[in-house]
């Protein structure tokens, strides 16, 4: 009884340990790849001025990750993040009960591509044609100056995206 006991212990402990092969905890990069330059985006929406925004939210993101440190010129680093902003959308949600043609609450979505390129070769490290980040903000005054307050959220919501991109790619 107790050899069949064992037995079962033992393949129960097999049973998990295979499965976790292939898995690791933390960055999933390279590990020769430790630093990480980001230029300011490229904006290829109509919207003026997000790609500060969003740069910025991103460094920040990387920052409190610690997975990858960020340098101040492409020289020191070991990749290259090239970000494009393909997409800046504002969809209504709630209405003005007063002027059923005015909205009073927006979701901004804000859609990027990414390619984390190896600096000393432009290998392909990670790319992804397509991530979003949202937020959702009451209109209080202006649009433009809702706006202006949604996208710090937005651009946070996507950075975040970016980073588990980056951190988390599975090849």
């Amino acid at each position: 009884m107790k050899i069949a006991f064992r037995l079962a212990v033992l393949l129960i402990l097999v049973a998990q340990l295979t499965g976790c092969v292939g898995y690791r905890l933390g960055s999933m990069l390279p590990p020769d790849i430790k630093s990480v330059y980001v230029p300011t985006f490229v904006n290829k929406t109509d919207e003026p001025f997000i790609e500060s925004d969003t740069t910025s939210a991103v460094i920040d993101e990387l920052q409190k990750d610690g997975s990858l440190e960020v340098v101040a010129t492409d020289g020191e680093a070991d990749a290259i993040l090239k970000v494009s902003i393909i997409g800046f959308k504002l969809s209504p949600l709630a209405f003005d009960h007063t002027r059923k043609t005015s909205a009073s609450e927006y979701r901004l979505t804000l859609t990027a591509s990414l390619v984390m390129l190896r600096r000393t070769t432009n290998e392909v490290l990670v790319e992804n044609p397509r991530l979003q980040g949202e937020a959702t903000f009451v209109v209080s005054g202006d649009l433009t100056s809702s706006k202006r307050r949604g996208l710090p959220l937005a651009a946070a919501d996507l950075a975040h995206d970016i980073v588990e991109a980056l951190v988390e790619s599975w090849k």
